[in-house]
């Protein structure tokens, strides 16, 4: 039954005929977690930034509609790469609207570099989050501890700094380390005076290579992918090109669509090193995991030992994931990297209910990250979910039905669960889904699934 959305909803949805094998090669696209804030420090720079493999996603065409309204040009190139260049003759444009923040919450790591590069922001706060409350209370406390004056006026925060003074602070809070935290506070140290000691930063991927970006634009910054950061400030910072790395988040959601439907592929231009965790629990519940090296200019790929620890960070390979069987059932924790992400948390869900026994996930980032329960119990799924946990009984098939993403990784497990569903599943709220995903639809059907994008309804 085709879904009738509401008349202030967009009509958009995704058609998937379920029950076919994944099969075949794809390629991840850049990480929008690391575009954005990388976006966002374009701002410290004197001249153009240009960001090579940034993905053409909702989330980037929100946070280049921030910047526009700071005085900050951005475009994409024929080449697909994406120009940021602030405009010094608008320094005084310094208010990120609500309109525009309350759509992305990561629009809020303008804060950090407009503040140092520009001496005051006034960013609006982000407000409630579907997937669960994230304060931005680390990132304020830092910058006031740097000597910035903060103050929340009509729902807005203000800050102004002569210049920012290097201190100690700590990005580290009840749930794990504030990635969004350490990107906002790591722009601005570049451009204080004196060290700055960042204490429990996260080491995300994305955040060791903004850290490398900004190295290249002149920032002075030591402890790259450990929890300590070293900021020596430095006077001016300089545009310079980046590529960005590739989108984790997408490869493991990939893999997990293999998995989900016994298929059989490949991914590539990814990096094993990122997703290290979820390749060893796609091991574990029963998948054939192989790493490749991609050789030069085509599509071939010729293997490796199949291990992936202590790889160069930026080195590109492709990961083959083969499966013939039900999963087996097991307990994963979505917690801070190197861990399991709680970015593929709802992926991990729609696999396991698939799964041969009892398996329970617990998320220790967004313990009410659950939303994507209800929906795929649609679907068929036997799942109880309380206090930040979730059991899931796994069943046998799954049926296809009508639903809803509320968010964008629940998004990417109800296409998940459809894909692997007998008969017709169809997904409306797309909005949320291609927030994070460049032509999910066109990727997966080029692996041979049942797929395609309805814009409207006839």
């Amino acid at each position: 039954m085709t879904p009738t959305p509401l008349s202030n909803e967009p009509a958009a949805f995704l058609r998937i005929g379920g029950g076919r094998a994944l099969r075949g090669q794809v390629a991840v696209a850049g990480a929008k977690n690391a575009a954005l804030p990388m976006m966002a420090a374009g701002i410290l720079g004197r001249g153009a930034t240009w960001l090579e493999g940034v993905p053409e996603l909702g989330d980037v065409e929100i946070l280049g509609r921030v910047l526009q309204t700071l005085g900050v040009a951005v475009g994409r190139e024929p080449d697909g790469r994406l120009r940021i260049e602030p405009d010094d003759r608008r320094a005084g444009q310094v208010r990120a609207g609500y309109e525009l923040v309350r759509r992305m919450r990561a629009s809020f790591c303008v804060l950090g570099p407009l503040l140092a590069r520009r001496g005051r922001a006034e960013v609006a706060l982000p407000g409630g989050c579907a997937i669960g409350d994230r304060p931005v209370d680390l990132h304020l406390a830092a910058l006031a501890a740097m000597g910035a004056t903060i103050e929340i006026e009509h729902g807005y925060v203000v800050a102004s700094a002569r210049r920012l003074v290097g201190t100690r602070v700590s990005m580290t809070g009840p749930r794990g380390p504030s990635v969004t935290g350490t990107a906002n506070v790591l722009s601005a140290a570049t451009l204080a005076r004196g060290e700055t000691t960042i204490t429990g930063a996260a080491v995300e991927p994305e955040i060791v290579d903004l850290g490398r970006m900004l190295v290249a634009m002149g920032a002075k910054i030591d402890g790259l992918g450990t929890p300590t950061l070293r900021i020596e400030g430095v006077d001016t910072l300089s545009g310079i090109t980046h590529r960005v790395i590739p989108d984790r988040i997408e490869a493991a959601t990939l893999l997990l669509a293999a998995a989900i439907t016994q298929g059989d592929v490949t991914v590539t231009g990814c990096v094993p090193e990122h997703i290290a965790a979820v390749l060893e629990t796609l091991r574990a519940v029963g998948c054939k995991v192989e790493v490749y090296n991609e050789e030069t200019g085509g599509t071939g790929v010729s293997p490796v030992e199949n291990t992936f620890h202590g790889q160069d960070a930026r080195a590109t390979q492709a990961v083959r994931v083969s499966m013939s069987d039900r999963p087996r059932s097991i307990d994963i924790v979505a917690k801070p990297y190197p861990g399991v992400p709680t970015d593929v948390q709802a992926q991990w869900m729609a696999l396991l209910a698939l799964a041969d026994g009892t398996s329970t996930i617990q998320d220790r980032v967004f313990p009410g990250r659950f939303m994507h329960v209800a929906e795929l119990a649609r679907l068929g799924a036997r799942i109880e979910a309380t206090d930040g946990r979730a059991v899931i009984s796994g069943v046998d098939r799954l049926s296809g039905a009508d639903v809803r993403a509320t968010d964008l990784r629940a998004g990417a497990a109800l296409v998940l669960a459809g894909l692997a569903a007998e008969g017709q599943t169809t997904v409306t709220g797309l909005e949320h889904l291609d927030r994070g995903y460049e032509r999910l639809d066109s990727k997966l059907a080029s692996l041979e699934a049942q797929i395609e994008r309805v814009d409207s309804i006839a």
